[in-house]
């Protein structure tokens, strides 16, 4: 059985689609194949790595000092 699959539209720049085409021709793909491939291999690295750190959280504001007062 077929495996279902969602169908959507995506627009690219020439110069990336021409490239695309020339990878899948040299791994013997389709377009669609190489780009599925490309799309299965970044979420299989984005899975594996630990999530980034979470940023520090702001410190709070300083006190600022007063002046020394002018002596009169």
């Amino acid at each position: 059985m077929a495996q279902e699959r969602k169908a959507f539209l995506l627009r690219l720049p020439p110069e990336l689609w021409n490239e695309l085409e020339r990878w899948a021709a040299d791994e013997l793909r389709s377009v669609n194949g190489q780009i599925e491939y490309v799309l299965r291999q970044a979420v299989a690295r984005r899975r594996s790595e630990p999530p980034p750190p979470e940023p520090p959280p702001p410190e709070p504001p300083r006190e600022r000092a007063e002046p020394p007062k002018e002596e009169e």
